[in-house]
C-alpha cells in the first residue's frame, strides 16, 4: 500500500505569530478585567437600588384602609416607584410614571415571586419592565396592612448595558491599535534578520564552485553585536569571510598546483628531451658507420661515450628533482625525519666549511660560541637546510661577498642565522621565496644547475621540526634565519634514540 505524500503544513510567519500571540494574551487580560468590573459595577448599582427601596418604602406610611393610589399621593417619591398594599381596602397596586404622577396599576399585569410578601424581591410588570422590589409584612399579620415597594431596575441595566458596550469598543480599538503597533516594532525588529536571509539567499545562489570572492554581506548596521538579531548577522558575515578566505586559498593552491605542473614538466622535459637527442645522435652515428662502413671504429666509441656521458648527466639532473619532488613528498606527510640529538653548533661548523671549499671566492665568516646548542631533530635533514641556504648565497651573490652564519640561544629556541651582503633578493619574488620552483628569472633557465625546490625544501624541513624560517632582504643586507625549539620533546609518534 502506498501511503499518500504527507500535507505541508502553511506556518505563519514569525512576525504573525508574534502579533497573534501578543494580542490573544492582551485581549484574554482586557476581556478578564472588563467582565470582572461590569460586575463589580453590577452589583454596586444594585446595592444602591436595593438601598434606594428601603428608603422609599420607610417613607410610606401605611395605614390599613387607605389604597396604595392613595398612600403614593402623600409623600414626593422617585419616577417609577412602586407600591403594592395589602389591606382592609383589598390588594391595590398603584406606581409613579415618568412625568410624576401615580397611577393604578392592575394587579394582574404584575408577575412576581411567592404569595409571601416575605420571599419577594423581583418582579417583572407588563409594559413597565422589571423592579427591584422589597416586601414588608403588615403590623397586624403578614397578610393585613402588608406593602411591597419597588423600584426600576432598567437604569441598572442600562448602565451595565453601557459599561459592556465601552469596555467592549475600548478592547477592541485597544487591541486594534497594539496589533498595528506591534506590527511596527516586530516589522522594524525583523528587518535586519530579512536582510541576513537576503544575504544568505543571494549567498547561495552564487556559483560556489566556481567563485574566488564573496562580495556579499549583511549591511553594518544590521550587525550590531548588542542585539540577537544582530549577532545573527555579524556571525554570517564572519562565516562568508572564513569562507571567502577558504575560497581564496583553494584558488591560490590551484593555480600553485598548476604552476607546479608546468615547472615540473618543464624541469623534466629538459632532461628528458637531452636524453632523446644523445640517443638518436649515438644512434644515427652507429648505423652511418655501420652502413658506409667510413667510420673507424674509435670514432664511433668516442661519440657513443660522449652521449653516453651526456646522457648520464641529464638523467642524473633528473633523478635529483624526482629525488626532491619525492622528499618534499614525504616532508608533506611527515614521515620522512628520524629524530636524534643534534648539536646545531657543530653541524653549522661543518657546513661553513663543506661552503668554504666550494665557494673559495667568497669571504666565510662563523660565530658561534663554544657551548653546543641543542636540539631534537633529524641531523642530515637539518644539515641539508644549513647547506641549502648557504648554496643559495654561494650562487646568487657576487665573488667576495660576506657570508656570516652565527648560531646562538634566544629563549627557548636555537636560532641558525645566515647573512649576506650581497645585492639582496628581487621584491618581486620575496613573498613567494619558499614556494617550489620559485625564480626570478621567468625564462625558467637553469645557469645554476639547481631545480628550484631548494629553498621549499628547507622550509618543509624547518616545519616538520615544529620551526619557521623567515627572511629579510634590502640591498646590501639579506638574511635567512632558522628558529627551532631548543631541546623540545619528540613529536607524537616519533622515538628519540
Amino acid at each position: 500500500m502506498i501511503s499518500s505524500p504527507r500535507r505541508r503544513r502553511h506556518r505563519w510567519s514569525l512576525q504573525a505569530r508574534l502579533i497573534t500571540a501578543a494580542v490573544s494574551f492582551v485581549s484574554v487580560i482586557l476581556i478578564t478585567v472588563g467582565l470582572g468590573t461590569g460586575t463589580v459595577l453590577e452589583s454596586i448599582l444594585r446595592e444602591n437600588l436595593d438601598a434606594k427601596v428601603t428608603r422609599a418604602q420607610d417613607s410610606i406610611v401605611v395605614d390599613l384602609n387607605s389604597r396604595a393610589d392613595e398612600l403614593l399621593s402623600r409623600g414626593r417619591q422617585e419616577r417609577g416607584t412602586l407600591l403594592l398594599v395589602n389591606n382592609l381596602a383589598g390588594l391595590t397596586a398603584a406606581y409613579v410614571d415618568d412625568d410624576g404622577d401615580v397611577r393604578s396599576l392592575d394587579i394582574g399585569r404584575i408577575e412576581a415571586g411567592p404569595s409571601d410578601p416575605d420571599g419577594w424581591a423581583d418582579a417583572t410588570i407588563a409594559r413597565l419592565g422589571d423592579y427591584r422590589v422589597h416586601a414588608m409584612p403588615g403590623p397586624y399579620s403578614s397578610v393585613t396592612g402588608s406593602t411591597v415597594t419597588g423600584l426600576p431596575t432598567s437604569e441598572v441595566t442600562s448602565v451595565s448595558a453601557r459599561i459592556v458596550t465601552t469596555v467592549a469598543l475600548l478592547t477592541t480599538g485597544g487591541l486594534l491599535l497594539l496589533a498595528a503597533i506591534l506590527a511596527l516594532l516586530i516589522r522594524r525588529a525583523l528587518a535586519p534578520l530579512r536582510s541576513v536571509a537576503a544575504t544568505a539567499s543571494r549567498v547561495a545562489a552564487m556559483p560556489l564552485a566556481e567563485a574566488v570572492t564573496i562580495t556579499e554581506r549583511v549591511p553594518e548596521e544590521d550587525t550590531d553585536p548588542n542585539t540577537e538579531v544582530g549577532q545573527v548577522g555579524h556571525a554570517l558575515n564572519t562565516l562568508l569571510d572564513h569562507v571567502e578566505t577558504s575560497l581564496a586559498a583553494r584558488q591560490r593552491n590551484e593555480d600553485r598546483m598548476r604552476s607546479f605542473v608546468a615547472d615540473a614538466s618543464h624541469e623534466l622535459r629538459t632532461p628528458l628531451a637531452s636524453i632523446r637527442g644523445y640517443s638518436e645522435l649515438s644512434l644515427r652515428g652507429i648505423r652511418q658507420a655501420e652502413a658506409t662502413g667510413t667510420a673507424a671504429p674509435g670514432v664511433i666509441a668516442d661519440t657513443t661515450r660522449e652521449s653516453l656521458e651526456r646522457i648520464q648527466a641529464q638523467s642524473l639532473r633528473m633523478t635529483a628533482l624526482v629525488e626532491d619532488l619525492l622528499l618534499l613528498a614525504r616532508l608533506d606527510e611527515g614521515t620522512e625525519l628520524v629524530y636524534s640529538a643534534v648539536d646545531l653548533t657543530r653541524l653549522a661548523v661543518e657546513a661553513v666549511s663543506d661552503a668554504r671549499v666550494a665557494g673559495t671566492d667568497h669571504d666565510w665568516v662563523l660565530e658561534v660560541s663554544g657551548d653546543p646548542v641543542i636540539v631534537a631533530g633529524d641531523s642530515g635533514r637539518i644539515h641539508q637546510v644549513a647547506a641549502n641556504l648557504l648554496a643559495n648565497a654561494r650562487v646568487h651573490t657576487p665573488a667576495g661577498t660576506r657570508v656570516t652564519t652565527t648560531v646562538e640561544i634566544q629563549g627557548s629556541e636555537a636560532v641558525l642565522r645566515i647573512h649576506d651582503d650581497g645585492p639582496g633578493i628581487d621584491p618581486a619574488i620575496a613573498g613567494d621565496l619558499f614556494e617550489r620552483f620559485s625564480r626570478a628569472d621567468s625564462s625558467r633557465a637553469r645557469q645554476t644547475g639547481g631545480t628550484g625546490l631548494g629553498l621549499s625544501i628547507a622550509k618543509a624541513i624547518v616545519t616538520g621540526h615544529g620551526g619557521r624560517i623567515v627572511v629579510d632582504s634590502e640591498p646590501g643586507s639579506t638574511t635567512f634565519e632558522v628558529r627551532l625549539p631548543a631541546r623540545p620533546d619528540s613529536p607524537a609518534g616519533v622515538t628519540t634514540p
